[in-house]
């Protein structure tokens, strides 16, 4: 599969043996891949160059050419030179970079298409009349972004791919060293159990991931989609979700962007509010409880278990007194009785939030 990388790394090569900086575009100006800054003016002259109808042109300091994949231009190469005598570097680049793209067709094409829909780089009503061109058919879809953490990323990809089925309408493709899309036609699940086969899918990427390329991965998916056009929507959601995930919700190896609850609203919160909130609930200084491994863990197993103590007591395998002892301890230092719902709640979106302002700090 050719893939934005491959095509990187082969215009850094012609780069490497010619001495020009060139780029390549999409015919909207849209930039897809480039060995050096490009100008600004570059969109507007490639837009006025795709209203022309030659091949090639020599424009504002720069070497234009057209290329096709499937008998239409859509690319556009553009080279750093106005010199007549680097024509032939010019063509010959053009058609270095054509046959590459199109010895991957029609397979190239289709997965490419949807790579574009993912990034986007296509109007609605392009990938309209493209999906109706290339018979992808409007079918309910989920998008999964599989995050490998930079390792592994082809042997995980041809994995993910063994388990998709591609005649049915399932894509995969890489849009980055660390990300996989998983694109899955769900059109054969009942609507009864949708959530649940979606999560399960979810769940044997990770397992399958782990135990055959022997990598720890997560992933996060996006709401079901039924037009092609929404794909990027889910995909828009699935890397959201992976996101809030990793700072609220770092303990599970899936997430759904459908069930983000809290941690989606307090990611979209402003730092200094956030800051605001932390100060009236702590006051100056944040209790080095919050820091304390085994406090933090009977706090979470206490709320999972609905601030029942018996109940949290028999699974943590200690005493009921005991627990009790931890409970007040955990009270004195951070000032909120965490026993009742009221305390609960504000010291659960007290660590959320606290979870959000180191994350920002970090980035």
């Amino acid at each position: 599969m050719l893939t934005n990388q491959k095509i990187q790394k082969t215009i850094e090569e012609i780069k490497r043996i010619t001495g020009i900086d060139l780029a390549l575009f999409l015919t909207n100006g849209k930039e897809v891949c480039a060995t050096a800054k490009t100008e600004h003016f570059i969109i507007t002259e490639i837009i006025d160059f795709m209203k022309e109808d030659t091949a090639e042109a020599i424009r504002n300091g720069y070497s234009f050419s057209k290329i096709e994949a499937n008998g239409e231009v859509e690319y556009v190469l553009v080279m750093h030179t106005s010199n007549p005598e680097d024509k032939v570097i010019v063509q010959l680049a053009a058609s270095q970079i054509g046959t590459l793209i199109t010895a991957s067709s029609p397979k190239y094409d289709r997965t490419n298409f949807i790579q574009n829909i993912l990034l986007g780089n296509m109007l609605s009503v392009d990938i309209q009349s493209k999906a109706k061109k290339l018979h992808i058919e409007e079918k309910p879809r989920v998008v999964f972004v599989i995050d490998t953490g930079n390792k592994g990323n082809d042997e995980a990809m041809e994995l993910v791919k063994n388990l998709s089925n591609m005649k049915s309408g399932d894509f995969v493709t890489s849009i980055d060293n660390h990300s996989i899309v998983l694109v899955k036609d769900v059109s054969h699940v009942a609507e009864s159990s949708l959530e649940e086969e979606i999560e399960e899918i979810a769940m044997s990427l990770v397992d399958s991931i782990h135990m055959d390329v022997m990598i720890k991965v997560r992933v996060g998916y996006g709401n079901v989609v039924y037009t092609v056009a929404d794909i990027a929507e889910s995909f828009k959601q699935g890397k959201m979700a992976l996101e809030v995930g990793r700072v609220f919700y770092a303990q599970k190896d899936t997430i759904s962007y459908g069930n983000l609850g809290l941690g989606r609203l307090i990611y979209q919160l402003p730092i200094d509010l956030c800051e605001i909130f932390i100060q009236e609930v702590f006051g100056d200084k944040v209790p080095d409880i919050l820091e304390d491994e085994e406090a933090m863990s009977t706090v979470n197993k206490f709320f999972e278990n609905n601030l029942n103590i018996s109940e949290t007591a028999r699974q943590l395998y200690v005493h009921r007194n005991t627990l009790v002892y931890r409970l007040e301890r955990i009270e004195k230092a951070i000032g909120l009785d965490i026993r009742t719902f009221d305390d609960a709640m504000t010291f659960r979106i007290a660590v959320m939030v606290l979870a959000h302002i180191r994350n920002n700090k970090e980035y």
